[in-house]
């Protein structure tokens, strides 16, 4: 019996390319030249997409595959997939949720101690011989018992101001209603009001076309010369060109972001900046939750086809 037929994407970890291949028929689109022409070729036959949150699906691709069954996606974050698209044909969408909650919140937490105490500034201070020669390294600011807010109080937004809860930090969090198990928390509705409150603004909430640009030029102002944002979720909930413009001049002190519009071509303003941490789309990088994650989009296409319900459905 021939195996189903699985369009890939973008690349995979080895041991997650070993039990898809093991297991399905994987055509490796990320790998052809002429992205039109192979789809052409092999769509007629392919059932199903194995895909990264930051690749998604658009309407393009699917339409191009008139057997396609599901879209599973490495990742909890599905904006990059064209959901109408895939509603229109009832086409099943599936995502990795909860196995790469915690290692997301804990690099956002320390993406935040690094930059406000200046760790990578002062890696750079010991190696470079400057402490010999210049001193003490110029003093930075302190974490606990400061104002954070949490902006999307989801499953990464609870797991980022838990940890911060051990800093004994006054913690506010906008999301779409109160929570009942946060009385130690304090509720703001309006994303400017919270940024206003907040020493350090935390952006954890999913990515849609309603959360486009929410922390907008108003939050990066309100936020502050003081303030720090800190972004793991998508670079879309951020108006990027706002948020260069409040770092190069000082209108905000400074941001940790693991997430950027073009990535990995960021704009070459970032590279400019002093006041900005930038990591590479790492939150969930993680040997543990990269294997789990991998795991559930071989599971959720295998449970699919099995006529098994799937362990993480979107659609």
């Amino acid at each position: 019996m021939s195996k189903i037929e699985i369009l890939q994407v973008g690349p995979y970890p080895a041991w997650d390319e070993e039990r898809l291949n093991a297991g399905f028929t994987m055509h490796r689109y990320f790998e052809a030249t002429e992205k039109a022409s192979f789809l052409s070729s092999n769509g007629a036959a392919i059932r199903g997409i194995a895909t990264r949150g930051e690749l998604g699906a658009n309407r393009a691709m699917i339409e191009a595959l008139p057997k396609l069954e599901i879209i599973s996606v490495y990742g909890v974050g599905y904006d990059a997939v064209d959901l109408n698209a895939a509603r229109e044909r009832g086409i099943r969408v599936t995502n990795t949720p909860d196995v790469l909650t915690k290692d997301v919140a804990d690099l956002g937490v320390g993406m935040m101690l690094a930059q406000a105490r200046g760790m990578m500034g002062g890696e750079a201070w010991v190696r470079s011989g400057d402490w010999a020669t210049k001193g003490l390294y110029p003093l930075k600011s302190r974490v606990h018992g400061r104002r954070v807010g949490i902006l999307g109080l989801g499953r990464i937004g609870f797991e980022v101001a838990r940890r911060l809860s051990g800093f004994d930090m006054d913690i506010a969090y906008s999301s779409t209603g109160p929570k009942d198990f946060t009385k130690d928390w304090t509720f703001i509705a309006d994303p400017t009001e919270l940024a206003a409150r907040s020493d350090f603004l935390f952006v954890t909430l999913s990515a849609s076309s309603a959360t486009r640009h929410i922390v907008s030029r108003n939050v990066i102002e309100a936020l502050g010369p003081q303030g720090m944002l800190i972004n793991i979720s998508r670079a879309s909930n951020i108006d990027e060109d706002a948020l260069l413009d409040a770092l190069e001049n000082k209108a905000l002190g400074s941001a940790a972001l693991d997430v950027f519009e073009g990535e990995p071509k960021l704009n070459p303003r970032f590279v400019a900046l002093d006041n900005v941490l930038l990591q590479p789309h790492m939150a969930s990088g993680t040997v543990e939750t990269r294997k789990a994650m991998g795991a559930l989009v071989y599971d959720n296409l295998s449970a699919h086809f099995e006529g098994r319900p799937l362990p993480t459905p979107v659609l």
